[in-house]
């Protein structure tokens, strides 16, 4: 299926939600369960305190993105506005291109996450894919290198710290234990580095 046939089914059946076009193939994801829902909460929290203290970053929440011939739903984007040098743009309707990071939240739909959309996210150039495994638990953190994607790890204290987003740390530990006061305090320590700060201030130029 194209993408133009895609969306005039999706704009005839208004009641449905959540579904992504991938490589021609329309996948609907399954209703999300209490771990998928508390996973999604968290991490989509922590990206909104990150993109309100670094202008001209903006995160999301299941929105369709045209990207390349297909058109798949981020549960969590974050991307740099195009005013700000980011790589995608704003379409009349729907985001355009791919946003700098995506992540997906994994349990049922980890063939998907780990098949067909890690390739197109690879080709359509996400510099940083994050997928959040519930079973068993597991977070890869994703970099894009040339045409591949390398695993990012975490430092000797366990917290991932993004290549794209300087100041975006992510505590492995806290997160899996739910601890918000820990996350948070981590991704202040980030957001206070010299290298957020010179990050931010040539967002601004």
């Amino acid at each position: 299926m194209d993408r133009t046939e895609f969306l005039r089914r999706w704009d005839a059946l208004p009641e449905l939600k959540l579904a992504g076009l991938i490589e021609g193939v329309v996948f609907v994801a399954s209703p999300v369960g209490r771990d998928h829902s508390d996973a999604d909460f968290t991490i989509g929290w922590l990206l909104k305190q990150y993109a309100n203290a670094t202008p001209g970053c903006e995160g999301g929440h299941n929105a369709p993105w045209e990207m390349l011939k297909s058109m798949p739903q981020p549960d969590l984007p974050l991307r740099i506005r195009p005013e700000s040098g980011g790589q995608s743009s704003d379409g009349a309707r729907f985001f355009e291109g791919a946003p700098e990071l995506a992540v997906e939240i994994c349990l049922s739909s980890t063939e998907v996450d780990f098949g067909p959309k890690l390739r197109l996210y690879r080709r359509a150039g996400v510099q940083e894919y994050i997928t959040i495994e519930l079973a068993p638990t597991r977070i890869v953190w994703r970099i894009l290198r040339g045409n591949s994607y390398y695993a990012l790890e975490p430092d000797a204290d366990g917290v991932f710290r993004s290549i794209t987003f300087p100041g975006l740390w992510l505590d492995r530990d806290a997160f899996w234990r739910n601890d918000g006061a820990r996350l948070l305090a981590t991704l202040q320590t980030g957001l206070a580095t010299a290298e957020h700060q010179e990050f931010a201030a040539r967002l601004r130029r």
